[in-house]
């Protein structure tokens, strides 16, 4: 595989999105070598921070894999960027990666966390609310990670994948789980016992909670 682009985005306006009104989706390639920090790409706007950003949301990937399936979807080319993504990846199809996969450019290590979850920002960027809907019946998330070793990279670097050996779950089986209103108390365990995001494992917790107090 190969880091096809580095895409970052500045603060700027949208409308039908969320009440503040600004994003950072907007992202666009950019051919300079940039730096990975521990909360993402230094200089990326992220404005919706109860969502997105934070240590394991630090860096969202999507595949040339996906972007062709979603070009022939909606019939037209997409640019690296389009979704918002700060790194866009060759060859890579985001609901086979497992969490706790770890992707290495050159001297940047990345933890894959958690699937990316359709939002009203995602559709304003696509220009429809339908897109939230399309979004999910799609089933090609992108990737969230951590940052396990900060560095510099750069578009055109080789991207290697080490998969992780715990047990864990597949991004596709993630992003559909999300919207299962109970889970059993095997898969909930399983989901505890992954390198998920923070975010995903206090709503797992929760989830477990309730359920053991019902049962109980």
């Amino acid at each position: 595989m190969k880091l096809i682009s580095v895409n970052v985005g500045q603060e700027r306006s949208i409308p039908n999105a969320k009440p503040s009104g600004k994003t950072g989706i907007y992202k666009l390639p950019i051919n300079t070598p940039v730096r990975i920090t521990s909360v993402g790409i230094r200089g990326d706007a992220i404005c919706d921070t109860k969502h997105h950003g934070g240590p394991d949301q630090a860096i969202y990937i999507y595949g040339a894999a996906d972007y062709q399936w979603w070009s022939e979807a909606l019939n037209r080319e997409l640019a690296p960027g389009t979704f918002g993504e700060n790194l866009t990846i060759s060859k890579l199809e985001s609901g086979q990666v497992h969490v706790g996969d770890i992707l290495q450019i050159g001297e940047v290590s990345l933890q894959v966390t958690s699937p990316r979850m359709p939002c009203v920002t995602l559709a304003a960027r696509m220009g429809y609310h339908a897109f939230i809907e399309q979004f999910r019946q799609a089933e090609r998330a992108g990737l969230y990670c951590r940052v396990l070793q900060e560095g510099q990279i750069q578009s055109g670097e080789p991207v290697q994948m080490e998969r992780y050996t715990g047990e864990t779950v597949t991004i596709l089986e993630m992003f559909r789980d999300y919207y299962e209103a109970t889970l059993d108390e095997a898969k909930l365990r399983r989901y505890l016992v992954a390198p998920i995001s923070e975010r995903a494992r206090v709503e797992k917790e929760k989830q477990l909670q309730k359920l053991l107090a019902k049962e109980g």
